[in-house]
């Protein structure tokens, strides 16, 4: 016997049209590539969503053709979102940081059709338009007269140009909730990159998911920054939410100085943020400099990587900040935990409830996951029993779009790549990544562990530990560092730092001062680049 309930399909159009019905008058914040700071509203959005549809309609695009975007967190990108997918196109949003040559091959692999793109990019544009063939439109997110007079791009349109004139009324069509509504491609750190396919339902309850009380605690009651890039899994699915929820969003545009970051979120009272712990470090650095405090900001996620130690604790104990730790994957769209104490824990001591904050959390409805061993035997919740993560669930890949790499599935679980634990509570320890983990005379050491005790020395601005080889213990491990503008360290200092605070056995060898450590487009360090510099380094003897 089936319920007796009304079959309406979860789509991506339903939430921009709940905003409108609901929240009509909330506020969407946009600090533009000019400069200036736009405001408008939900209803607003949905108004120019629909415009949208009914340009992308005049295209003669088929359904689940792929519309790209090339562009920052802005109110013109957020009105992409609604509006590509809620015609049953998908929505593309590629990376900018991405050389040239990726830019290409990814468009080309998703087949894009139309590329929407801030004028910040032109430049890659012109680099790359006579090689993606596929794309048939290119549209500059500005006004018409802001549209360069030779941009050397076959009829190039501008955005306001392009939806002017075009109905704000629009009949969005119903259709399978399991069509796909977005792609993502992965950094590519080996190999070429490979896309995540995303469907309306698992969007929806994603955002569903993302705004419980102890996941990202979402609502109408917020004022909210995505620091995350919306061309890097749709911004963790916030706009989404925010949708949902009624949320006021804040979106910074091309300015992600920490000054500039500080400035809107105090203008616009922001209470909550999300971001990788590149851009935080930038912020909190121009709030120390010039002895600043938040406002009304009160928590962020922390994510994309994992979140040292003392800079929890900076936010924690110098700006009353929450600091909610994050984990998730591209693959995963891309939320799997989310690091909120349980009841029980509320009475613990300070110190004690930081240790558990450090962790990247507990698992969000609809996720579930593992540790396994090399046999692929489930290990214990003891938050010592280490081994490779899987996980499964609705907002979970099944296969990469064309089938990349055949299929990544053990028995149903997809593999994260990450080594972990998870404790008796079913938080959740990310202890590495299974190719950065460091094997020393048959014991393992944690890089990250590593890098986030020398991230706690106030003259270290970015730690990267890396295994070396070494002819007794296979590899040993070394910490490239980075210094904070004017300050001094040296090599014996900072080793003699890890005294105590790790087995003897596992502080690093060697120290090596390095300008920068390569970071990848989604700001995530990159260790293979790191050995490649690193190549010719020997270990002292």
């Amino acid at each position: 016997m089936l319920g007796l309930m009304q079959d309406q399909p979860l789509l991506i159009s339903n939430l921009i049209d709940f905003a409108e019905r609901h929240h009509a008058d909330g506020e969407i914040v946009s600090r533009r590539v000019e400069g200036d700071l736009h405001r408008y509203t939900w209803a607003d959005v949905a108004k120019r969503s629909r415009q949208v549809a009914h340009a992308l309609d005049g295209l003669k695009l088929e359904f689940s053709d792929r519309v790209a975007t090339l562009a920052w967190n802005g109110y013109r990108h957020l009105e992409l979102y609604f509006g590509v997918s809620g015609t049953g196109r998908v929505l593309h949003t590629l990376n900018p940081r991405l050389h040239p040559d990726q830019v290409v091959w990814i468009a080309n692999h998703a087949e894009d059709k139309v590329l929407c793109f801030d004028m910040t990019f032109l430049p890659i544009i012109q680099a790359v338009h006579a090689r993606c063939p596929m794309i048939q439109t290119y549209v500059a997110l500005c006004d018409a007269d802001k549209l360069p007079a030779d941009s050397g791009i076959p009829n190039l349109v501008s955005y306001e140009a392009w939806i002017a004139g075009k109905s704000s009324d629009y009949a969005w069509p119903q259709f399978d909730e399991n069509s796909a509504s977005s792609m993502c491609y992965t950094s590519g750190t080996t190999g070429n990159p490979k896309a995540a396919l995303y469907s309306h339902r698992s969007t929806v309850l994603h955002a569903y998911a993302a705004a419980l009380p102890d996941v990202m605690c979402i609502s109408a009651r917020d004022s909210i920054l995505p620091v995350v890039p919306m061309f890097h899994v749709n911004a963790w699915g916030i706009p989404y939410s925010a949708a949902l929820t009624g949320a006021k969003l804040v979106f910074p545009g091309p300015a992600m100085d920490g000054k500039s970051v500080y400035e809107l979120m105090e203008t616009e009272r922001v209470t909550y943020s999300a971001g990788v712990p590149t851009v935080w470090q930038m912020m909190l650095a121009h709030m120390k400099a010039n002895n600043l405090k938040f406002s009304t900001m009160r928590r962020t996620v922390i994510g994309g990587s994992a979140c040292p130690p003392a800079m929890i604790r900076a936010f924690n104990d110098d700006y009353g900040v929450e600091v909610l730790h994050a984990w998730g994957m591209t693959e995963m769209s891309p939320l799997g935990t989310l690091c909120t104490l349980k009841n029980k824990q509320l009475v613990l001591p300070a110190d004690a409830q930081m240790q558990i904050r450090l962790k990247q959390g507990r698992a969000i409805f609809g996720v579930d996951m593992k540790v396994v061993d090399e046999a692929g035997a489930e290990l214990p919740w003891d938050g010592k029993s280490s081994g490779d993560l899987l996980v499964k669930g609705p907002w979970v890949i099944a296969e990469y779009f064309k089938g990349e790499g055949g299929n990544p599935l053990i028995n149903g679980w997809f593999p994260t790549g990450d080594v972990a634990t998870i404790d008796a509570d079913g938080f959740l320890q990310i202890t590495d990544r299974s190719k950065d983990v460091i094997k020393s005379g048959g014991e393992w050491i944690s890089s990250i562990e590593i890098e986030n005790i020398a991230m706690a020395h106030p003259a270290v601005m970015m730690a990267a530990c890396v295994g070396m080889p070494h002819p007794k213990w296979d590899e040993r491990p070394i910490i490239a560092v980075v210094k904070r503008p004017g300050a001094q360290v040296t090599r014996e200092e900072l080793l003699q730092f890890f005294e105590g605070k790790t087995a003897k056995w596992q502080i690093p060898d060697d120290v090596v001062f390095v300008d920068a450590i390569p970071l990848g487009a989604t700001g995530k360090m990159q260790k293979m680049k790191l050995r490649e510099q690193l190549k010719d380094y020997k270990l002292p003897s």
